[in-house]
């Protein structure tokens, strides 16, 4: 698991006030949970003040410990919970609340999903001035738990207890939580991670990669493919029908990793092209390309800002998607500036962050130069604060909603 969640660009819910207050660290408050932040966290509110709190939901109320004050809010953690919302069920995994890598292992899968969807729109209002309305329903994973392909575990001498520690960064610390399973991953994984631990790393400081390779993918040791293949079919229907909604016959196909979407929907479009800058991993695209016998597109080395003004200016842009795939930080702005220039008639852009995702695409559709069609969101990392988002960019295309 990613050690640390990211956060989104501000910590406060959309109507949050700004005020001071003269609490300090160590205090206790008693709160009502009113919201749940991006992120996970609990919000309460001390008058028009607001207070984070991990592990709380909304419809509670605790004693809190306040552990970060702050001019505008704080944060604490739970000395005594007071009441519980019927939402509430109980953890899979001995190692939640110490372990970093899930924040919603005690809230209802289906609450999980209303709640993610909340977020998201709450996001691309906040941050794209996007109406809510555009952030469609979550869509469920079929299999909450048990489904990570990939993780990677790190090893750090405890010298307190004179022993290596194994497992995952904590929720709280820099320290790494001993574990011997994994509630979201694979049980294959599950496997790896004791034969891992009889044979352990020589000393502290070690990061261990343990993953799945899919099926009938090559899939280089360090390159990117997604981590949950019980979700991957609706995330990839999800593209594709709205590639087929635009009627488009060209695809780019940026930051294309394997080749995953490229060859998935080659079918649907007459030619394609993918750009990855990961060498080995455009190496095993073409592999993928060769085993399928697709013979209508082809895979690029290189960087997605510079090479794609010379791939647009080979399409007709009226005919041509964009799809934009591109790591949690989101695309650079040259990659921007050309599609704004360019205007090919769609933009299909995925990621697993809703606030550089939200960002993009503010700047993307400035001067209604695009319109957000909508905006599905995949579960594809159940019982965490991650979400995996499709956003659909039409070129002058104005929506009903």
């Amino acid at each position: 698991m990613s050690p640390h969640p990211n956060p989104s660009p501000s910590p406060f819910p959309a109507d949050s006030a700004r005020t001071t207050t003269p609490l300090t660290a160590g205090d206790r408050v008693t709160l009502e949970i009113t919201d749940l932040a991006f992120g996970g966290e609990g919000v309460g509110r001390i008058g028009d003040f607001v207070v984070f709190v991990p592990y709380l939901l909304p419809g509670e109320r605790a004693e809190v410990k306040l552990t970060e004050v702050k001019r505008s809010f704080a944060r604490g953690i739970v000395a005594r919970r007071l009441s519980d919302s019927p939402e509430r069920v109980e953890p899979r995994c001995e190692y939640f609340g110490e372990c970093g890598g899930c924040q919603y292992q005690h809230l209802d899968y289906a609450a999980q999903l209303r709640w993610k969807r909340k977020q998201i729109a709450d996001l691309f209002q906040r941050v794209g001035g996007f109406p809510a309305a555009r952030v469609r329903e979550v869509l469920p994973c079929p299999q909450p738990y048990g489904y990570r392909n990939r993780i990677l575990v790190r090893s750090q001498w405890n010298r307190p207890a004179q022993k290596l520690n194994l497992g995952f960064v904590r929720a709280d610390c820099g320290l790494v939580c001993d574990i011997e399973s994994c509630a979201i991953a694979e049980p294959a994984l599950n496997d790896a991670i004791l034969d891992w631990r009889k044979n352990p790393p020589p000393k502290g400081g070690i990061k261990t990669l343990l993953r799945i390779p899919p099926e009938d993918w090559v899939v280089p040791e360090h390159s990117f493919f997604q981590n949950n293949f019980f979700v991957l079919p609706a995330l990839l229907d999800a593209v594709r029908s709205r590639l087929h909604d635009a009627g488009v016959r060209h695809l780019i196909d940026a930051y294309c990793g394997v080749g995953f979407f490229g060859l998935s929907l080659a079918d649907a479009v007459d030619s394609f092209l993918g750009v990855e800058l990961d060498i080995p991993a455009v190496k095993a695209a073409r592999e993928n390309q060769r085993r399928r016998g697709i013979t209508n597109g082809e895979f690029v080395a290189g960087d997605t800002d510079s090479l794609l003004p010379s791939l647009l200016a080979k399409l007709d842009p009226d005919r041509t998607a964009v799809l934009l795939d591109p790591p949690r930080v989101g695309c650079r702005p040259p990659s921007l500036k050309v599609l704004r220039e360019t205007g090919p008639a769609q933009i299909l852009y995925v990621s697993c962050h809703p606030a550089t995702l939200a960002r993009d695409l503010k700047l993307l559709c400035e001067g209604d130069r695009f319109h957000l069609v909508d905006v599905q969101p995949v579960d594809l990392f159940p019982q965490t604060q991650h979400v995996e988002c499709v956003a659909d960019l039409r070129r002058g295309f104005v929506t009903s909603h």
